[in-house]
C-alpha cells in the first residue's frame, strides 16, 4: 500500500510573490514583506485585491520592468537611462511627457528590436512551412536488380 502524505501548502517569498504581483516589494506593507504567501493566498490577493495593492498599482512606486513597460522600453534601456529605482506613476507620466533624449532613443532600440524579432518569427514560420511541403514520401521497399538473361558465372 501508498501512504499518502497530506498535501503541502506551497508558499513563496514576499519577493516572489510581488513579483507576481507587479508591485514594488519595499512599498508593501511589513506583514505581506515579513510573512510568507501560500498559493491560496497570492490567488485571493489577485482575484480580490485590497486597498494597498490597488493603491501601489496605479500609484507606484513600480518596479523596474513596470516602469520600462509603461514607458515602451526595455529594463536595459532604462539602466542606460540612468533609472536605477522605482518610480511612481507621477515620476513616470513626467519623463513620458519631457521625451528625454535617452528616452527617444531607447524607444528607437526597442522599436529596432520588435521588428527583428517580427522578421526572425516570420522567417522561421516560412522555413518551417517550406520544409512540411518539401518533406519527402515515405519510401517503398528496394527494388530487386533486373535479371539478365545471361547467369553470371
Amino acid at each position: 500500500m501508498t501512504s499518502h502524505k497530506p498535501k503541502t501548502t506551497q508558499t513563496m517569498k514576499p519577493a516572489t510573490a510581488a513579483k507576481k504581483l507587479g508591485v514594488y516589494l519595499p512599498a508593501t506593507p511589513a506583514e505581506f514583506q515579513e510573512g510568507v504567501v501560500s498559493r491560496e493566498e497570492l490567488n485571493a490577493l489577485q482575484t480580490t485585491p485590497p486597498q494597498w495593492l490597488l493603491d501601489l498599482r496605479q500609484n507606484g512606486p513600480h518596479p523596474r520592468p513596470v516602469v520600462a513597460a509603461k514607458l515602451g522600453i526595455s529594463v536595459s534601456g532604462l539602466a542606460r537611462g540612468g533609472i536605477t529605482e522605482a518610480l511612481t506613476s507621477a515620476e513616470i507620466e513626467e519623463i513620458k511627457e519631457s521625451v528625454p533624449d535617452w528616452l527617444r532613443s531607447e524607444r528607437l532600440i526597442q522599436g529596432e528590436v520588435r521588428n527583428e524579432a517580427a522578421r526572425v518569427k516570420a522567417l522561421h514560420e516560412k522555413q518551417a512551412a517550406k520544409a512540411v511541403q518539401e518533406k519527402p514520401a515515405p519510401k517503398s521497399a528496394p527494388k530487386s536488380a533486373p535479371k539478365s538473361a545471361k547467369p553470371k558465372r
